[in-house]
């Protein structure tokens, strides 16, 4: 399958003002893409690409006052077919993991899981490990939080969206970290783009997604708990601790958003 992805985002700023976008498709699917998935500015303004500590793929640019346009455009190969979980994938005991895993047992700016432990052995420390335990996290938060956009918050945490039990796809997986980590599990939290290729009509408006990815069997998994069921055309962009290292654009100044377009389309032959 071929899908055409992309997306645009308008700004008014009031003067000249920095700022970081994280919007292209990640290097482990990058040998999917047709074409680089190059970030395009309207007006054009020099930009500057570098690899964060994560390896992920960042935009540096200067944004002049007024009306400014970015986004990318892209075309990306998929098998087109819904995603197949590994049933058996054992857990580690954490003196056999792999170094570059530990980072991913902290607790971070939105995944307190410090704060959540208790919690976590209580909900879920009697279940099976490995894969069963943590689709018995991603099916309890499912449930726990209401998905509801006009709730939304940028600084809500995990510990918050637990007494809240409201927030958008970003807090269900930051309990969903949270709560994994808790059980010594490791797990990064996961954005980019899932289709709704595949499922019943009509379809909201499109926007990017969060989900995580965990540590079990030797190599990560990828767990939805927002949307808690198997997708086809899930594109990562972006991997990190938390919300926190991987905004979609991080602006150094005042600026008003104006437009926000998300497109994941299957490309009809």
């Amino acid at each position: 399958m071929r899908i055409h992805i992309g997306c645009e985002m308008s700004f008014d700023f009031p003067q000249e003002t920095p700022l970081i976008a994280m919007l292209n498709v990640h290097y482990s699917r990058a040998s999917d893409l047709e074409r680089p998935d190059f970030l395009t500015s309207n007006p054009p303004v020099p930009i500057e690409s570098y690899r964060d500590s994560f390896g992920n793929w960042c935009n540096r640019l200067v944004a002049p006052p007024g009306r400014f346009t970015f986004g990318t455009d892209a075309v990306i190969r998929d098998s087109g077919t819904f995603e197949m979980r590994e049933l058996m994938a054992w857990q580690h005991e954490v003196r056999d993991l792999p170094a570059e895993t530990l980072l991913f047992l902290l607790p971070s700016r939105f995944c307190e899981s410090d704060l959540l432990a208790s919690e976590a052995w209580r909900l879920f420390g009697h279940m099976p490990s490995g894969i069963p335990r943590v689709q018995a996290v991603c099916d309890f938060v499912h449930n726990h939080i209401v998905f509801d956009y006009g709730n939304a918050r940028v600084t809500r945490t995990a510990a918050e969206a637990w007494r809240e039990r409201s927030g958008v796809c970003r807090d269900f997986a930051h309990l969903a970290v949270t709560f994994c980590r808790a059980l010594n599990i490791p797990t990064r939290y996961c954005t980019g783009y899932i289709s709704d290729i595949g499922m019943p009509k009509p379809w909201a408006s499109m926007d990017f997604c969060a989900w995580m990815e965990v540590y079990l069997g030797g190599r990560w998994h990828a767990f939805d708990p927002r949307n808690n069921a198997p997708r086809i055309g899930r594109i990562l962009i972006a991997s990190g601790r938390d919300a926190a290292d991987v905004p979609l654009t991080h602006i150094f100044g005042p600026g008003l958003l104006t437009g926000f377009k998300v497109w994941t389309d299957e490309v009809q032959e």
